[in-house]
C-alpha cells in the first residue's frame, strides 16, 4: 500500500473503481464531417504542392500534420488547417530564392515564432490589420496563382514572377497543348456546374464536393481516352527531403521568417473568427464556444513547426475546409484530426490512384481557387467604407513586388488615409451680417486645436460671433478649448453661439426647441425635444392635455436605423431565424429608470423580461389574479426552458410609496386593484418576518426601501408557489435570485444564500472588484 494512501478498515464493505473515462470519442457527426473535409482537402493539397513548385508530396504531409497537430492543439476547433492558397505565393518565392529543403527550415523557424507569439498573448493584435490590406493581400496572391497556373493549363510552365508571366502568355497561347487544354476544361466545367445541378437529384449529388468530382471527371477522361499529358509524380518515402539550415543573408532569412509568420497567422486568426460566426448559425457547431484565439496561434505555430521538421508546405486555416467541416455539422475537434489521419492512409494506400491525376487537372483547380481569392463582396465592401487605395495598392504591391511589402505598403496606405481623415479639418473665418462666423469641417481633434485657436483669436472682442462644427466627434482637447474661449469671449463683452450645421440648432436655443445629440454631452442631453403646438403652454401655465411628441419618437427609431441597427443586424437574424432561447427570466418594475439591458449588460436574445408596476408576481389560485404574469412564467419555465429567475426591485419605487400611503376604503381604481399583490409584502415587513432586509453593509435608508426589499423576497415567495417553477425547482433546472438596484447609486445588489426563509435576508453590493464573494449567484458576470 502506497504511503500516502488512507488506511482502509477491514471490516468496511470493498470499494469499486470509478469507471474510465473515454477521452476519446467520436460521433458519427464528426465522421462524416471528417470524410467530407478529406475529399475536398486532398485534390486541393497536391494541387497547392504543385503550384509552390514544392514536391507534391509536401502538400500532403502538410495536410496530415495540419489536421492532426492544428487540430488537436488549436483553439478553434472545427477550423481545418493545412496547405493555404494564399501561401502558394510565399513558399513560390522561398523555394526559388533558397531551395527546397532550406524552405522547410524557414517553415520551422516561422512556427516557432508563431509559438512566441501565442506566448506572449498578442492574437487580438493581429486582428487590428485593416480588413481592406487582407483583402487586397489575398487578391494579389490569387491574381499570382492565377496567373501562373495558367501556363500549365496551357501546357507549359510558369515563372515565378507575375510579369514575366503575363510577358510570356503570348508565346505560351501560340503553343498550347490542346490535350492539357482539354482536360483543363473539363476540369473547370465540372467543378462550376457540379454546384448547379438542379433538385431534386442535385440535393443528393452535391454532397460529393465539386473539387473531387472535378479532379475525379478530367483523371477518368484522360485514362478513358488515352491522352498522353504530365501526371502527378510521388516519389519513394525514402527520397523525401527533410528541413535544413537556411543559407544566405542574415536580414533576407529574417524577412523570410517573418513574411511566413504573418501570413500564416493572419490568415489562420481571421479564418477562425469568421468560423466562430459560421459556426453560431448550426445547433451541433454552436455547443463548441468561441476560439481561443492565443492557443490557436500555438497550434498553428506547432504544425509548423513538425510539418516544416518532416518535410511539409507551410500551415495555416483554410477557409474551404473549415466551411465544409461546419456546414457538414462536425461539433468538435475530432472531424479535423480523423481527416488528418485519413489523409495519412491515403498518402500511405493510395498512391497509385493519385499518380493517375493529370498535372493539368490539379493546375485548373489551383486556377479557379486563385480567381474566386478576388472576391466582388471584397471589392464592394472597401468601396463602401471608402478604403479603395488601401486595397488597390495592396493588391499591386503583391503582384508587383512580393507579399511582405505589399502588405507593408497597404498599411502604410491605411495609417495615411486614416490620419487624413482625422486631420482633414477645415477652419474658416469670414464676417457677414454684422456676426464673425468660424465653420469647422470634419472632426475636431487636438491635432486642430492650434488651428482653432489662431481662427478664435481673429475675432475682435466685444462681437458677436457664430461657431459652426459641421462634424461628428469633438475631443476633449478641442471641446476646452472652445468652451475657454467662449467663456474669455463672452467676459469681454461680445457674444458667442455654437451652432451644429447638420440641425441648424444654435446651442444658445432654449432647451424646449434644442436636439442635442452629440457624444460630448450628457446622458440627461442625449434626447431631441421640441417645442410645444401653437396655442399650448408647458409648465404651470399648461392649457389643456399636452400632444404627444411623435418626432421625439421618429427621431429615436430615425439613429436606432442609422447608428444602432448595422451593429446588431447580423445578430438579430441570427436569432430571427433560430428563435429566441434565453437563459434568464428577469422579473422587474415599469420604472423608466431601470433600463435592465444597460444593468445587466446583456443584448439581444439574452433575456426573457417581464415589466409591471412594483415588480410583483400575483401568488397562484387568487381570485382575479393576473393571468398574464403567470403566463409569462409558465411560458419562460416550460417552453423556454430558462435557468434562473430574476426579481428585480428598485430604490424610490412608486409602487412600495403607494402601497405605504395607501388608504383604507378608498375607491378600487385599476391601480389599487393592481396593488393588493403587494400587500404580503407589508405584511411581511411589519412581521420582521424573519427579519428586516438590508444592503449588506448597511441596513435600509427609509421606509420606501425596507418595502422594496422586502418585497423582491416575498416576491420570490410567490414564484415558488407557481407550479411549473415548483417542478423545475425540485428537478434541480431552475435557481430563483433576488436584486435590488440602487437608482442613485448606479449599483445593484444580489440576494445571497442567507436569504433564506430561516435567516435574515441579505443583499450583497456588487462589485466589479468583489465578483467572486458573491454567494450562491451563478454567472453574475451576466448579471451585473
Amino acid at each position: 500500500m502506497s504511503a500516502c494512501a488512507p488506511p482502509r478498515n477491514e471490516h468496511s464493505p470493498p470499494t469499486t473503481p470509478p469507471p474510465r473515462r473515454r477521452r476519446f470519442r467520436v460521433g458519427s457527426a464528426d465522421v462524416s464531417a471528417s470524410v467530407a473535409v478529406f475529399l475536398i482537402a486532398l485534390p486541393l493539397s497536391l494541387g497547392i504542392a504543385l503550384a509552390t513548385g514544392a514536391p507534391l508530396q509536401a502538400g500532403l504531409v502538410a495536410a496530415a500534420v495540419g489536421g492532426i497537430v492544428a487540430g488537436r492543439i488549436g483553439g478553434c476547433p472545427l477550423q481545418v488547417s493545412g496547405p493555404a492558397a494564399g501561401l502558394t505565393v510565399v513558399t513560390a518565392d522561398l523555394i526559388h530564392q533558397y531551395g527546397w529543403r532550406a524552405t522547410c527550415g524557414i517553415t520551422v523557424l516561422a512556427g516557432i515564432a508563431q509559438l512566441g507569439l501565442g506566448c506572449m498573448k498578442v492574437a487580438r493584435g493581429a486582428l487590428a490589420v485593416s480588413p481592406a490590406v487582407v483583402h487586397g493581400m489575398l487578391a494579389g496572391i490569387g491574381i499570382t496563382i492565377a496567373v501562373a497556373q495558367v501556363h500549365i493549363v496551357l501546357g507549359g510552365r510558369p515563372d515565378s514572377s507575375v510579369l514575366t508571366n503575363l510577358r510570356a502568355l503570348p508565346a505560351q497561347l501560340a503553343r498550347l497543348d490542346p490535350a492539357a487544354l482539354v482536360i483543363s476544361a473539363l476540369t473547370l466545367t465540372l467543378l462550376f456546374a457540379w454546384p448547379r445541378i438542379p433538385d431534386p437529384v442535385g440535393s443528393l449529388l452535391r454532397k460529393v464536393p465539386a473539387a473531387l468530382v472535378a479532379v475525379v471527371g478530367a483523371t477518368a477522361a484522360a485514362a478513358l481516352t488515352g491522352l498522353t499529358l504530365p501526371r502527378v509524380d510521388l516519389p519513394s518515402w525514402r527520397s523525401h527531403a527533410l528541413a535544413g539550415l537556411p543559407q544566405g543573408p542574415t536580414l533576407g532569412i529574417v524577412a523570410a521568417v517573418l513574411t511566413t509568420t504573418l501570413v500564416c497567422s493572419v490568415q489562420s486568426l481571421l479564418g477562425a473568427v469568421a468560423v466562430d460566426k459560421l459556426a453560431a448559425g448550426h445547433t451541433g457547431s454552436a455547443r463548441v464556444g468561441r476560439s481561443d484565439l492565443d492557443r490557436e496561434l500555438l497550434g498553428q505555430g506547432a504544425a509548423n513547426i513538425v510539418s516544416g521538421a518532416l518535410g511539409g508546405l507551410p500551415v495555416a486555416g483554410v477557409a474551404v475546409r473549415s466551411t465544409a467541416n461546419v456546414n457538414a455539422g462536425a461539433v468538435s475537434r475530432n472531424s479535423t484530426m480523423l481527416h488528418g489521419a485519413l489523409v495519412v492512409i491515403a498518402t500511405l494506400l493510395l498512391v497509385p490512384v493519385l499518380e493517375q491525376i493529370p498535372l493539368a487537372s490539379l493546375a485548373a483547380l489551383v486556377m479557379a481557387v486563385g480567381i474566386q481569392m478576388v472576391s466582388l463582396n471584397h471589392i464592394r465592401t472597401v468601396t463602401r467604407h471608402r478604403e479603395v487605395p488601401v486595397y488597390v495598392v495592396t493588391t499591386l504591391g503583391v503582384v508587383c513586388l512580393n507579399v511582405l511589402q505589399g502588405v507593408l505598403l497597404g498599411i502604410a496606405v491605411a495609417v495615411a488615409l486614416a490620419l487624413h481623415r482625422l486631420t482633414h479639418t477645415r477652419i474658416t473665418h469670414g464676417e457677414r451680417e454684422g456676426a464673425h462666423h468660424i465653420r469647422v469641417s470634419g472632426q475636431l481633434t487636438f491635432l486642430a486645436v492650434p488651428r482653432l485657436s489662431r481662427a478664435l483669436h481673429r475675432v475682435p472682442h466685444g462681437t458677436r460671433a457664430v461657431v459652426e462644427l459641421d462634424g461628428s466627434f469633438m475631443d476633449h482637447a478641442a471641446y476646452e478649448a472652445l468652451q475657454d474661449w467662449r467663456t474669455s469671449h463672452t467676459a469681454r463683452g461680445g457674444t458667442a453661439e455654437l451652432k451644429d450645421r447638420r440641425t441648424g440648432v444654435s446651442a444658445g436655443t432654449p432647451p424646449s426647441t434644442v436636439c442635442r445629440c452629440r457624444p460630448w454631452t450628457p446622458w440627461r442631453n442625449h434626447r431631441c425635444a421640441l417645442p410645444t403646438a401653437p396655442g399650448r403652454q408647458d409648465g404651470a401655465g399648461t392649457t389643456g392635455a399636452p400632444r404627444p411628441d411623435t418626432h421625439e419618437l421618429a427621431r429615436g427609431i430615425s439613429s436606432f436605423q442609422r447608428n444602432t441597427a448595422p451593429l446588431v443586424r447580423e445578430e438579430l437574424a441570427r436569432l430571427a431565424k433560430e428563435g429566441q432561447r434565453p437563459s434568464q427570466l428577469f422579473l422587474t418594475c415599469a420604472d423608466s429608470r431601470l433600463v435592465t439591458s444597460m444593468i445587466t449588460a446583456s443584448g439581444p436574445g439574452d433575456l426573457f423580461v417581464v415589466r409591471n408596476v412594483g415588480n410583483l408576481v400575483p401568488p397562484p389560485g387568487e381570485e382575479h389574479a393576473d393571468d398574464s404574469v403567470a403566463a409569462a412564467i409558465e411560458y419562460a419555465v416550460e417552453v423556454l426552458g430558462v435557468r434562473s429567475i430574476t426579481v428585480c426591485g428598485h430604490s424610490g419605487c412608486g409602487a412600495m410609496q403607494a402601497l405605504l400611503a395607501a388608504e383604507p376604503g378608498a375607491a378600487p381604481t385599476p391601480l389599487r386593484r393592481w396593488l393588493r399583490h403587494g400587500e404580503p409584502s407589508l405584511a411581511r415587513l411589519a412581521e420582521g418576518r424573519p427579519e428586516r432586509p438590508r444592503l449588506a453593509p448597511r441596513p435600509a435608508a427609509d421606509a420606501v426601501e425596507e418595502l422594496s426589499l422586502a418585497n423582491v423576497v416575498q416576491q420570490l415567495a410567490h414564484l415558488r408557489a407557481h407550479e411549473s417553477v415548483a417542478r423545475a425547482l425540485a428537478a434541480g433546472r431552475l435557481e430563483l435570485h433576488g436584486m435590488y438596484f440602487h437608482v442613485g447609486e448606479a449599483r445593484a445588489y444580489l440576494l445571497g444564500d442567507d436569504g433564506d426563509e430561516a435567516e435574515a435576508a441579505v443583499f450583497h453590493d456588487v462589485r466589479e472588484d468583489a465578483r467572486d464573494d458573491v454567494r450562491g449567484v451563478p454567472e453574475v458576470g451576466s448579471l451585473v
